[in-house]
């Protein structure tokens, strides 16, 4: 074999050894969601009352990565302190009072070909019943404008928590 056939296949292996490693994105990039969210303002609308879920100071990040995961954490940040400083040593109250405040979760999402969000199924969460759940954007909505995301989202007891979001820079 020719000395240029032998460089020339060997720089072909490489290209291909190299691409073969790099991680495979979605077909339906560009992927609107994808980056770090964090929550500015909740709402939860029910019998035309209007509440704070995560109160006066809420404390949120949403993560949707470019391999279709997500994970999302809201709290109050103003929710008192336990007494005890010990993880699972609260009382009662406290554990009720920090169960109310906040929802953790993570799971996996789709998007549509121009990227929009379309569902998510959801693996984990601080709510248990909430695992194994899939939401479409029938009961899920996530709508991008520049660096906001507005998120709404149909509780299955009834209630519509409404949740802006800035973009992580």
């Amino acid at each position: 074999m020719k000395p240029g056939i032998i460089v020339g296949t060997l720089l072909l292996a490489i290209a291909v050894a190299t691409h073969a490693s790099e991680p495979l994105l979605p077909a339906s990039e560009p992927n609107q969601v994808a980056g770090t969210w964090r929550m500015v303002s909740a709402t939860l609308e029910n019998d035309g009352i209007t509440e704070l879920p995560y109160g006066e100071n809420p404390q949120g990040m949403l993560v949707f990565t470019t391999d279709m995961h997500f994970v999302e954490v809201l709290t109050n940040g103003d929710t008192e302190r336990f007494e005890s400083n010990t993880r699972g040593g609260g009382t009662d109250e406290e554990n009720s009072r920090a169960m109310a405040s906040s929802i953790g979760f993570f799971g996996s999402y789709t998007v549509d070909e121009q990227g929009r969000f379309t569902g998510n199924y959801v693996e984990g969460s601080t709510f248990p019943n909430w695992v194994g759940s899939e939401r479409s954007s029938r009961e899920l909505q996530l709508r991008v404008e520049g660096d906001r995301m507005y998120e709404t989202f149909t509780r299955p007891g009834g209630g519509r928590v409404s949740a802006e979001f800035v973009r992580v820079q």
